[in-house]
């Protein structure tokens, strides 16, 4: 735990030093290896090859509310998140949007080459103020040749989130909407809780919208759960802003047997 915490905490160091050279329109034609060379990625790797790695790759800036890629759109890139958030929602057939995952810094998305897709099966947004290294996927099968460390860490990345995706599916099917809105809430909290003064802040923008498609369940009934957690202390929350202020009772909501009647929406 005490490493984990280190290693958070010199990312976003790391970040912060990302963030004000974007911040002074500074164009970042190469990344420091020493600022990624921890991330799960490029584990493995030495030195010298990560430079190798590094230097195919280019970097962007997007913009709170701009969109990195379509759901769709031809997969020409895979990407890593230095700085910011970035939200994957999917369209389905009937026009309903889901959300599938938040992405936060160190991570890899948009990997549609790693499970066999020519086409990304989502889009993805910048959350907020966003930094991205992009690879083309073309260069994927030559990257993964040289260094097979980079398939490993990848399809170690890609069968974590399936397990989650079965995970989320599980609580669709079996758990009421409270319990699914307590789970929601600490998985944000888990992947990029900031300890503040009065609890752990969900370290970027959400809205109540964002939750009720992360659980299949209505903006309504969001935010009537939301509304009581608050009043009965276990949150705060504004404008996209949540603090659980009880996490170990948000849990106990969490873990609770389902009710006889089935999950509700």
């Amino acid at each position: 735990m005490l490493r984990q915490r280190k290693l958070a905490d010199r990312w976003r160091a790391a970040g912060r030093e990302i963030a004000r050279a974007c911040a002074a329109e500074t164009v970042m034609s190469t990344v420091d290896p020493s600022l990624v060379a921890h991330l799960p990625l490029f584990a493995g790797l030495g030195g010298d090859q990560l430079a190798e790695v590094l230097r195919e790759a280019r970097s962007a800036r997007h913009a709170k509310g701009s969109e990195i890629f379509a759901q769709g759109a031809d997969a020409q890139s895979f990407f890593l998140l230095l700085h910011g958030h970035v939200r994957a929602s999917k369209t389905t057939p009937s026009g309903e949007q889901i959300v599938v995952r938040y992405v936060v810094p160190g991570e890899t998305f948009g990997l549609a080459m790693a499970i066999g897709l020519t086409r990304y099966p989502a889009t993805a947004t910048a959350v907020d103020d966003s930094v991205v290294l992009a690879w083309p996927t073309a260069s994927w099968p030559r990257l993964v040749e040289k260094f097979p460390s980079l398939a490993t860490s990848t399809l170690q990345t890609v069968g974590g989130r399936l397990q989650e995706v079965q995970t989320r599916v599980m609580e669709m099917s079996t758990q009421q909407v409270e319990q699914r809105i307590a789970h929601a809430l600490l998985r944000l909290a888990k992947q990029s809780g900031r300890k503040v003064e009065h609890g752990i802040e969900i370290d970027f923008p959400i809205s109540r919208q964002d939750i009720a498609q992360m659980t299949g369940t209505t903006l309504h009934t969001v935010s009537r759960t939301l509304s009581g957690w608050e009043q009965s202390g276990l949150i705060e929350s504004g404008r996209q802003r949540i603090v659980l202020r009880e996490p170990h009772k948000i849990f106990l909501l969490a873990e609770r047997g389902a009710d006889n009647d089935g999950p509700s929406r």
